[in-house]
């Protein structure tokens, strides 16, 4: 669908499940060449590699904690190293986990802001620099969240890093336009990914989700992947500093729906 993409290069983090995975995939079906980035579960990666090189794509896969500089360095290194660049970076690795906020440790709240913020920020950096040195109009994709804008107990951690990542794309976009390098974010609602698996396959959980959902029901990831490339493509070539939200409606309170209220 988008030519364009075609041979372009695209560095995923966090893309060996969920979203990512689905993401990587979906640009290789465009012809672009992927870099996978994982932290710890090799083999999920090494099987988004063999979807991909499968169906005659090229892809490789890149360990790398993204809140670790050096190890963002090194998966842009091996973008180079191996396709001669990249043309797109896509921050997309996250984490939650529930806590009453008075009892949350520092810690807990540490290791999702440096996954979910800190490590948006690490990519971006990496990315900017690249395109910048190589005079590339390169496009820089992160993955928000409807709790930038929807408040979440119990993830206070969750939505301050999903809010920090709005302000990020938005600064960045506007700082870095004059270049030509578009940044946008791309905000999911209720996706089936492994992270929600628990609360899909308890049949009034996902009753009370979908009722959230004024489209009522829950997205694939690949939902989520068709939006990424259109938004990488020139066919968003006028298009920078937005949040994209990709959520059923989710957004648009749907308590109110039918008048109520």
């Amino acid at each position: 669908m988008y030519e364009d993409l075609k041979n372009k290069v695209v560095v995923i983090t966090g893309s060996s499940k969920g979203i990512g995975a689905e993401m990587a995939i979906r640009f290789a079906e465009e012809g672009s060449k992927v870099v996978i980035n994982y932290n710890a579960n090799e083999a999920a990666a090494r099987q988004v590699l063999e979807t991909i090189t499968n169906k005659g794509g090229e892809a490789i896969g890149v360990a790398a904690n993204v809140s670790d500089e050096n190890a963002i360095a090194h998966l842009a290194e091996n973008a180079i190293s191996t396709f001669g660049g990249f043309d797109i970076w896509i921050n997309n690795a996250g984490m939650e986990h529930p806590y009453p906020t008075h009892e949350m440790s520092l810690k807990a709240w540490q290791e999702v802001i440096d996954i979910n913020l800190t490590g948006y920020f690490i990519g971006s950096k990496q990315a900017l620099k690249h395109f910048l040195k190589e005079q590339k109009k390169g496009v820089i994709i992160n993955m928000s969240s409807v709790h930038q804008q929807i408040p979440w107990p119990l993830f206070a951690h969750y939505a301050a890093s999903k809010g920090g990542v709005k302000l990020l794309t938005e600064s960045t976009a506007m700082e870095y336009a004059p270049n030509g390098i578009r940044i946008n974010a791309i905000a999911p609602g209720a996706i089936n990914t492994p992270i929600n698996q628990e609360k899909l396959t308890d049949p009034q959980t996902k009753k009370e989700l979908e009722e959230m959902i004024p489209l009522g029901y829950i997205a694939e990831p690949k939902d989520i992947a068709n939006i990424a490339v259109w938004l990488a493509s020139n066919q968003a070539s006028y298009v920078t500093g937005i949040t994209l939200f990709a959520d059923g409606g989710m957004t648009l309170y749907p308590s109110f729906q039918a008048g109520k209220g």
